[in-house]
């Protein structure tokens, strides 16, 4: 079981977030811009956000912990993977450290977490990536190597970063309105719409 973090489990985007807060809405439209436009990979856009955040490690925690909300169902859906021996990751483009402490506040430390990191600075943080890929974090690859080991592979996600990886698994959840959604459907990509995890945990267990 592979799931997304910033945007599926969440409301929000930890960088989105922390940039707004540090540099401006105008500053963040931008680089959504060149993102959107194809001027710029989600590497590179992911590194300029970082650049642009300037505070402490707690200050953006504790930014994060009064901005962001999870999906209240994700416990239960953790808990039903538990019971049912089902291998639950978290796969993300985002930063690990910030992504462990928010699931810690929520009861779920023990949730596995694959992602990229940074190291903060007073001028600008620093992205440290899993890869060499354009998304600084190949989430397929993990996808394919559950594949090869025997498993049916689930994805859950909602945005540009999870394209590849759902179209590796066997069975795709896409959270509803969003790009995972749009591109699925125009690949015809067989793929569930969801709100809730609530949905998710219906659907799977």
């Amino acid at each position: 079981m592979f799931v997304d973090y910033d945007g599926t489990i969440t409301d929000g985007d930890t960088l989105d977030i922390l940039m707004r807060s540090c540099a401006g809405e105008d500053a963040w439209q931008r680089l959504e811009r060149e993102l959107a436009a194809g001027t710029m990979s989600l590497r590179e856009v992911l590194s300029a956000q970082a650049r642009n955040v300037r505070c402490a490690f707690d200050e953006a925690d504790a930014l994060l912990a009064a901005q962001t909300h999870f999906d209240p169902a994700f416990g239960e859906f953790v808990h039903a993977c538990e019971a049912a021996a089902v291998p639950l990751r978290i796969l993300s483009s985002g930063i690990a450290s910030l992504i462990e402490h928010a699931l810690a506040r929520q009861g779920m430390a023990g949730v596995p977490v694959l992602a990229n990191d940074a190291d903060p600075s007073p001028d600008g943080w620093v992205m440290r990536y899993r890869d060499d890929s354009d998304n600084g974090h190949d989430k397929a690859l993990a996808v394919r190597a559950a594949s090869g080991a025997g498993y049916r592979t689930v994805y859950v996600g909602d945005g540009y970063s999870d394209y590849e990886a759902s179209l590796a698994a066997e069975i795709r959840f896409a959270k509803r309105g969003r790009s995972l959604e749009r591109f699925l459907r125009e690949r015809g990509a067989a793929f569930v719409s969801f709100d809730s995890f609530a949905e998710v945990r219906r659907a799977l267990f």
